[in-house]
């Protein structure tokens, strides 16, 4: 193995399943040992494919697939040294728990005694000890998920892929498996591919999130990056709820752009690859940063009026809809903190923001 070498690398890879189309475009991608990154993106972005031509179940059409240094477009999939969590755990069930830790260590040849220590270990990592006799129809989902883990994890492989592991889970359930993932990646700094197309899934267990669309990654970066700075309209409004105000470029000074929206107002924002004067743009603006207390609203902030179209609570959150400039699914979000105004439909507020929360980025 290189040490020196990144991970895993995806080098000029592509994947067309007809000859044609290409499902998967010219991908370019490094990551280090150690590293969480996860592959994110809707259904059809090509993020599963690239999870299987790096496991060994898809071929790459042209370009080449490394590990450690080490090509493996041929190698097969049990030779990769890679350990894999599936969405439905894939467990034997006919095995024990135990069983199903045991087989991938008999697959390598591994004797009793040496099986014995890593299946301990292993269903250690995940809590799950007192669980060895039972079989998969024995545990409840979030067990079976567990198990799942262990099972990639027991051979020590020198890397972890995992594929929508928490997408058959409730919503609590798979936010407390999150934080357990995050926390045993810390622990054995092990390198792990996650895929999935939960959003609040990348940003909470991620080092680096690379959003996927049309087979191509349209922005690799930490998960703050991906939110705070997208790089164009499609990251922008994948990643979390976003507000799009769309006008044209009256003018662009070093990384400042001036935009006209169509009810006549002039805005500023951070021009990202929003084009020259005269283009279209979209403004993007995040809900948590919208402010529309007086005392809150700081000299030099873009303000425009408002009108109150909705207003929900959502337990946390205050979750206000309001018509801006012409748009009727603007929305501000607020903290339910003590003394916080409630809004009503039919008000007129005026709203706000500091400059530096607008991105002007491509029209869709």
């Amino acid at each position: 193995m290189d040490v020196t070498a990144p991970m895993v690398e995806f080098d000029r890879v592509q994947k067309s399943y007809d000859g044609e189309t290409l499902v998967v475009k010219d991908l370019n991608l490094a990551m280090p040992k150690g590293e969480f990154l996860t592959m994110l993106g809707p259904s059809g972005s090509g993020k599963t494919t690239c999870l299987m031509m790096l496991a060994g179940f898809e071929t790459a059409t042209s370009g080449e697939i490394r590990l450690a240094g080490r090509e493996i477009n041929h190698i097969p999939p049990h030779k990769r040294g890679i350990g894999m969590v599936f969405q439905n755990y894939a467990l034997f069930p006919h095995m024990t728990v135990a069983e199903n830790l045991s087989f991938p260590l008999e697959v390598r040849g591994m004797g009793k005694g040496e099986r014995e220590t890593k299946i301990k270990r292993a269903l250690g990592m995940v809590q799950m000890n007192s669980f060895a006799g039972r079989r998969p129809a024995q545990l409840s989902g979030g067990q079976q998920q567990r198990i799942a883990l262990a099972r990639a994890l027991v051979f020590d492989p020198d890397l972890v892929l995992m594929d929508e592991p928490l997408g058959a889970l409730d919503k609590q359930l798979r936010e407390h498996m999150q934080f357990e993932i995050k926390h045993l990646h810390e622990s054995l700094g092990i390198t792990v591919v996650y895929v999935t197309h939960d959003q609040s899934e990348a940003l909470t267990m991620s080092d680096r999130v690379a959003v996927f669309n049309d087979g191509r990654i349209q922005q690799l970066a930490p998960p703050e990056d991906l939110y705070e700075r997208p790089d164009n309209s499609f990251v922008a409004q994948f990643i979390g709820e976003n507000n799009k105000l769309g006008g044209k470029i009256e003018s662009v000074s070093g990384d400042q752009a001036t935009v006209r929206l169509p009810t006549g107002e002039l805005i500023g924002a951070t021009a990202v690859n929003s084009g020259a004067a005269g283009s279209e743009t979209l403004v993007s603006i995040r809900p948590e940063r919208v402010e529309f207390r007086s005392d809150r609203i700081q000299p030099g902030w873009h303000t425009l009026e408002a009108d109150v179209l909705e207003f929900i609570y959502m337990g946390d959150l205050f979750r206000t809809r309001l018509r801006v400039a012409g748009h009727d699914d603007f929305v501000m979000k607020c903290r339910n903190i003590q003394g916080q105004e409630r809004l009503s439909p039919g008000q007129r507020i005026r709203i706000g923001w500091h400059p530096a929360d607008a991105r002007a980025l491509d029209p869709v």
